[in-house]
């Protein structure tokens, strides 16, 4: 283990955090918000560069990075972002539980969307800013933001992209880490701001756009609104956002190869045709089983539906409607979406639509094979044979994800509630996505749980979003074996 590393590393990363809280303190000089807002601003911001800079600048004489230190850099990062960034909410007294502050910020940087706040009107600018801020840090990873910052060669720091970022597809990128970290976020950022712009000439104020775009980007979904996005009561907002939301939830990887030369990879790419796929269906389905509601108005049944499917495949979790009181079959399509989640390399959470198309295949791969035991089956992905390999991982990551699950579920189940929303605030955590079912759906919040089962969430947003194994070996002692 190169733990000198790992603390240099990690360092920056925190470092890094205390940075760009200079944002939120300059949002609070504009609004003038006082001392009240601006003191425990700058202090939490003066200790996260105190703590990062201890570490920071220094500068190991072994500067490699292999599988575990990439595990462990990852995990920590991720930890203490999310640590210090719950700093503000504390200081200010907005939050004033740590174990609260945690799972919001926490909430944040995974890009969940879930809170624990019940009005969230109540916050000054600032803070509503740096609480929605986080999704656009966290949307692409806090690692690939920070990957100029770590010194080595590709060969280095391809092990943390590869352990922030990971999926069946983005092998394809690893040998150019460095080009794609910095075109992944101009495209990030481009896209943002281009959000932005639209949204103000939709109707919104300069600040509720870029909170709105910041949790569009991200996949994140925290609004400055205690009814979300319902405040507007705009179509065109609500038909801006479900197609942003829709984009950013796109592998990445297919953006990047279209401004390479390769356009037709919009056409080429079977995930996306899948994923597409996938929410045209989803559409429909809600669109036949929720339209008797809407007394006969197809044209704001089809809005709704689009806009309550992209923000749950995306795990964004904006509101407009409660999805709560849409009959069964509605809930079920959209606790499916929950678990489906977006595509690989994109800023959404969920299984991902490449693993399930992949675990579709598998399966179909083992009835074959029970059928005809001599038969050559091969698995096809893209337009290539998945390898034994990559096929071993796939299965190990789901058997990983349910066992997880239901350990989850599990332990929130001593909160003796209904079994919707035990089952759905795992599934709304875990995933991504933000809310849920039954008391954490659109209406609802996580502020009533126990102090335990928010840890329990934080664990299962920082789990999610990390793809559970950096976080579970983080804890196995073999890792911090030198």
């Amino acid at each position: 283990m190169n733990r000198q590393m790992v603390l240099t590393v990690t360092g920056r990363v925190v470092f890094m955090i205390g940075v760009l809280m200079i944002l939120p303190i300059m949002v609070a000089l504009y609004y003038q918000e006082g001392w009240e807002t601006l003191g425990p601003l700058t202090k939490a911001m003066v200790i996260t560069l105190f703590c990062g800079g201890l570490f920071a600048f220094k500068s190991p004489k072994n500067k490699s990075i292999y599988v575990r230190e990439a595990i462990t850099i990852t995990s920590l990062s991720w930890l203490f972002t999310v640590f210090f960034g719950a700093l503000p909410f504390v200081f200010s007294d907005a939050i004033p539980s740590l174990v609260d502050a945690f799972f919001e910020s926490a909430s944040g940087f995974t890009t969940t969307g879930s809170s624990i706040l019940t009005d969230v009107e109540a916050l000054p600018n600032s803070l509503l800013f740096w609480r929605s801020f986080s999704h656009f840090i966290g949307g692409m990873g806090v690692l690939v933001f920070a990957i100029a910052l770590i010194p080595g060669s590709s060969g280095e720091t391809v092990q943390l992209m590869r352990t922030e970022m990971p999926g069946p597809t983005f092998e394809k990128v690893m040998s150019r880490v460095r080009e794609v970290a910095r075109v992944f976020y101009i495209l990030y950022a481009i896209l943002t701001v281009v959000l932005i712009v639209v949204l103000i000439i939709a109707g919104m104020t300069p600040f509720d756009a870029m909170i709105h775009a910041f949790g569009t980007a991200g996949t994140g979904g925290f609004s400055n609104y205690n009814d979300s996005v319902a405040h507007f009561q705009s179509v065109p907002i609500e038909l801006i956002l479900s197609v942003g939301m829709l984009i950013f939830g796109v592998n990445f990887n297919i953006y990047f190869f279209a401004l390479r030369g390769r356009p037709s990879i919009f056409f080429k790419s079977e995930e996306l045709r899948w994923y597409l796929g996938i929410v045209t269906f989803a559409i429909l389905g809600l669109v036949v089983s929720t339209f008797h509601l809407y007394g006969g108005d197809l044209f704001t049944c089809a809005k709704d539906a689009l806009f309550s499917v992209s923000t749950i495949i995306t795990t964004t979790g904006y509101g407009t409607v409660d999805f709560t009181l849409w009959p069964l079959f509605s809930q079920l399509i959209l606790l499916l979406l929950m678990f489906i989640g977006g595509c690989a390399g994109s800023t959404a959470g969920g299984l991902k639509v490449s693993r399930v198309l992949a675990l579709t295949k598998l399966s179909f791969k083992k009835c074959q094979k029970a059928i005809n035991p001599k038969r050559v089956t091969v698995v096809m992905y893209e337009g290539k044979s998945l390898t034994e390999r990559v096929q071993n991982d796939i299965a190990l990551y789901f058997l990983l994800y349910v066992l997880t699950f239901i350990i989850l579920v599990l332990l929130i189940s001593f909160e003796n509630l209904d079994f919707t929303t035990t089952f759905s605030s795992v599934a709304a955590t875990f995933n991504n996505i933000g809310p849920g079912l039954g008391a954490v759906g659109p209406k609802g919040n996580f502020a009533a749980f126990s102090d335990f089962s928010k840890w329990v969430f934080s664990f299962a947003m920082i789990a999610g979003r990390l793809e559970i194994l950096p976080l579970i070996l983080l804890f196995a002692p073999s890792t911090w074996r030198p």
